[in-house]
């Protein structure tokens, strides 16, 4: 029995040591699945951080006068380690309980795992307020999301319609 342990070891060390080394190679494994379209080249990543909450939508006529789903705003809380950090809000914005704020624009997107989920985004910071976290911050990543694509037709001119969503913001800032 003394055998059979002692080899079970050697695969599962080996296991490790490849895992290791991918790390190594590869950088931050939460970096290693986005894509080439939002990908923040010479930048680092100061936090990421989890958001729950809805996309906003408000029913609106289109240029050919259809009646459609337009965003509106994003409500979400930002959350880290089971904790409530922050908010995301109109703007948007990201705000931290430290003070910190930060305003972006979108500058890139890539298609989210489903029809259901909104695009994975990269934001490029055009404002910022207070001196914590996010005093620095340069772009933001929007990643893992799951949820919050307004389907369906709108019922009448001014409605509502606030969608689920989950994502993953993290952010960036020069090296």
């Amino acid at each position: 029995m003394k055998k059979l342990s002692s080899l079970m070891i050697l695969p599962v060390s080996a296991i490790a040591g490849m895992a290791i080394a991918f790390l190594i190679i590869n950088g931050n494994p939460a970096q290693a699945d986005i894509p080439d379209a939002i990908a923040a080249q010479g930048e680092v990543i100061v936090a990421t951080i989890h958001a729950e909450g809805a996309q906003v939508y408000e029913c609106k006529a289109n240029t050919s006068g259809a009646l459609v789903w337009q965003f509106r705003e994003p409500v979400a809380t930002l959350i880290e380690n089971g904790k409530t950090v922050g908010r995301h809000y109109a703007g948007p914005h990201w705000e931290l309980a430290d003070g910190s704020i930060v305003a972006a624009k979108v500058a890139a997107r890539a298609n989210g795992a489903t029809s259901a989920d909104i695009p994975l985004l990269k934001l490029e910071v055009t404002k910022r307020n207070g001196n914590g976290r996010f005093a620095d911050i340069t772009t933001i990543q929007r990643i893992n999301t799951k949820g919050g694509n307004a389907e369906g037709t709108c019922p009448t001119a001014g409605a509502f319609l606030s969608v689920p969503y989950t994502a993953d913001y993290t952010f960036l800032r020069k090296q």
